[in-house]
């Protein structure tokens, strides 16, 4: 995205659907399961954005997908704090399509990130979206030229950016194992 190169931050498109991705809800599935691969370059990222279409007013369902295979992460929890894979990265989407229910693609897909640990910025999402109906895609509409995509795609890649930097250098220290322990005490069922 040249925004992030305009502020020096490198990036990657990922197209999931270039990958054999199977169904299920942990980090490998097995039998030649590519998200492994994917999964990892997850990890290793600082800013993780996910982008999806709008289909019938929802996400699609590759996006729903990779929510789906990132629950597996939980799993994966660090050994001395417990935290999940995706603490300490922020998280975005980006949204395009011909139908209505951006808001609603957006905050489902920000909603489960921060519970897998992402924490999310103001001005997180950034979407464009044409008249309901079929119609023209966003690059033939011109969509890259609409000045609310254009300003909230600013405000998104400066926000993520900024976050990423204040998380490098100052890590969320909470330790869901101490917490975890502490609720055990002071529960009497579970």
């Amino acid at each position: 995205m040249a925004i992030f190169k305009e502020l020096g931050v490198g990036s990657e498109v990922i197209r999931v659907v270039d990958y054999n991705i199977a169904f299920g809800v942990s980090s490998d599935e097995g039998n030649g399961d590519e998200w492994p691969f994917i999964l990892e370059k997850i990890k290793d990222c600082n800013i993780l954005v996910i982008a999806t279409p709008i289909w019938f007013g929802v996400l699609s369902s590759v996006a729903k997908m990779v929510i789906e295979r990132l629950d597996g992460t939980y799993m994966e929890g660090d050994p001395e704090t417990g935290q999940y894979p995706l603490y300490g990265k922020v998280a975005g989407v980006m949204v395009t399509g011909n139908e209505d229910g951006a808001h609603d693609v957006c905050s489902t897909i920000l909603y489960n990130l921060t519970h897998l640990g992402c924490t999310v910025p103001p001005n997180a999402d950034c979407y464009w979206v044409g008249d309901a109906g079929p119609g023209p895609s966003y690059i033939e509409a011109g969509g890259e030229r609409h000045l609310y995509t254009n300003r909230t795609a600013r405000y998104m890649v400066h926000n993520l950016t900024y976050f990423a930097k204040l998380l490098k250098e100052n890590p969320i220290p909470t330790s869901l194992k101490k917490l975890d322990e502490e609720a055990k005490r002071v529960s009497n069922k579970g």
